[in-house]
């Protein structure tokens, strides 16, 4: 039996299509349950998936008090049956052959948890939505990750997303932390991976997952993704948490910031925060020459993407950086 579990807050505008890709899974529904944890939505949300849940007992609506993410996957864990856990997003839709072949694989390779490509979309096609797909789904936007960048065949990795999870995986290593508002699969599979366990990625299937369409909101999501890299080291005292492609974006904020304190000392440091930005601007120029050329897309417009993205994580980083206790202090 497969329990799907994914956590929701708010998710009018995405939570249909995603029941509706659920629904079309070629997987036995009398073998399925589904659990929506919701973190007491102010919208539609919860209406619209008690209208399915009518239709279909096997989906449910349980309360997430707590709001987070992490509780309420938790909360869903512990009240499904299956011996498969899968964990999806509301902001994603899954093909037909999602649930089946996570499962086949997670026996075939007698892994710990198994996942797959996640291909980045817009629901709203518009020059500037269209740009911030293009850079979600490019190396220079989102690192060289696996599950981001593609596969021609299954192979071992340290993590995935929307994963398959054998429930046995959850008794060895735990649950997931409820301190870490961000990151929380990343941490429970990099446990997985550093604890001697299996994660696999295939190629059989894939997850297609909506992005945010305006810079406002690309920005705030990155802040917060870049804050909870940061806190995710400190709350688990672990760097290994997360992986190097995770603090690149800090790494070029410090590489313009200290220099230009320095230079306050000695002025000519001044240079090095320039000689930083200009090869930025140099590297970040050709891309989006070489994505508006390839995909016939707007080069101001993905300039602009590379910018409110790497810039917003960066600075997100530097505040968690700040909210640390002891600098706080």
């Amino acid at each position: 039996m497969i329990s799907v579990i994914c956590p929701i807050y708010n998710e009018e505008k995405y939570i249909d299509a995603c029941i509706k890709s659920i629904l079309r899974q070629d997987f036995p529904k009398e073998n399925l349950e589904v659990i929506f944890a919701d973190g007491m939505s102010t919208d539609r949300t919860r209406d619209i998936v008690n209208e399915y849940s009518r239709t279909y007992p096997w989906v449910r609506l349980i309360d997430n008090p707590k709001r987070i993410v992490p509780p309420g996957l938790n909360k869903a864990l512990a009240e499904s049956k299956g011996d498969i856990i899968i964990r999806l997003d509301a902001h994603a839709e899954y093909p037909e052959n999602y649930f089946s072949a996570l499962v086949d694989a997670i026996g075939k390779y007698d892994a710990d948890n198994v996942g797959a490509v996640c291909k980045t979309d817009v629901l709203n096609k518009t020059s500037k939505s269209l740009a911030i797909k293009a850079v979600l789904a490019h190396p220079l936007g989102v690192g060289n990750s696996a599950f981001r960048t593609g596969i021609s065949e299954a192979r071992e990795v340290d993590t995935v997303p929307f994963g398959c999870w054998r429930r046995s995986a959850f008794d060895k290593y735990g649950t997931f932390d409820v301190r870490l508002v961000r990151n929380q699969d990343i941490e429970f599979n990099k446990r997985i991976h550093n604890g001697g366990g299996k994660i696999f990625i295939i190629p059989d299937t894939f997850s297609t997952y909506y992005a945010r369409e305006n810079y406002g909101k690309l920005a705030r999501n990155n802040y917060g993704n870049g804050k909870w890299n940061i806190l995710t080291v400190w709350y688990t005292r672990q760097l290994k948490s997360l992986s190097l492609r995770h603090f690149i974006p800090i790494l070029f904020i410090l590489s313009l910031v200290l220099p230009i304190i320095g230079s306050i000392f000695w002025w000519p440091l001044i240079f090095l925060s320039a000689a930083s930005l200009l090869a930025y601007l140099t590297v970040v120029s050709i891309c989006s020459a070489r994505i508006a050329r390839k995909e016939h897309l707007n080069f101001f417009r993905l300039l602009v993407t590379f910018f409110v993205l790497h810039f917003s994580y960066g600075a997100g980083s530097l505040a968690g950086i700040m909210k640390l206790p002891f600098i706080k202090r």
